[in-house]
């Protein structure tokens, strides 16, 4: 499973809309459902698809504090694995065959770019909506908790009074980057168990 967080004035809705956009042509159909916290987007082929073999994938936006944690699962290749086979087979009996299969060809090679493409298209709507995959600016400074002093992450003592940080410090989640104040047990975002 892919994942990816991203930072900034970005909602699980924002996405959703971009993939639909982006998904919703050809032989391929976007399908959100959830709420505006956590929604999932799936992109399936259609039942009626002309050409290529059918394929999947889901797409699960989940609202984080300060932006968006983007999971990708993992892509249904059975249908478009089936479908290049028989494409090979009837080159091998009849090489001219190929000309009446270059629907189904070209249909299975942008299916097999699919992943790629979500990418691409949570890349650029972040960019345009201000968001990256750096923290906000509010996650990066920490208070001190003897002077409320405003800090960067990072630094081991106070820069106004020289109190000790290292217990404030946020913590990231190694399993997903999602970044947690100190303390937290568990990942909001993918629910792994933090140092």
């Amino acid at each position: 499973m892919q994942q990816r967080t991203f930072h900034g004035p970005v909602t699980p809705r924002s996405f959703a809309e971009a993939l639909l956009a982006g998904f919703n042509r050809g032989t391929l159909r976007a399908h959100p459902f959830g709420d505006e916290d956590h929604l999932v987007v799936q992109l399936a082929s259609t039942s009626m698809a002309v050409s290529g073999g059918p394929t999947a994938m889901s797409v699960d936006l989940v609202r984080i504090e300060d932006g968006v944690h983007v999971r990708l699962g993992q892509q249904e290749w059975m249908g478009v694995a089936a479908s290049l086979g028989a494409t090979a087979l009837m080159a091998l009996r009849n090489p001219l065959s190929l000309l009446g299969r270059l629907d189904d060809l070209a249909q299975d090679m942008a299916s097999m770019q699919l992943s790629a493409e979500v990418w691409e298209t949570l890349d650029r709507t972040a960019a345009s909506l201000g968001a990256s995959h750096m923290i906000s600016e509010r996650l990066r400074r920490l208070s001190c908790s003897y002077c409320a002093s405003a800090n960067p992450v990072g630094e081991s003592r106070c820069l106004a009074c020289g109190a000790p940080l290292g217990p404030d410090q946020p913590v990231a989640c190694a399993r997903c980057g999602t970044i947690s104040e100190a303390g937290t047990r568990v990942c909001g975002g993918c629910g792994a168990v933090l140092d």
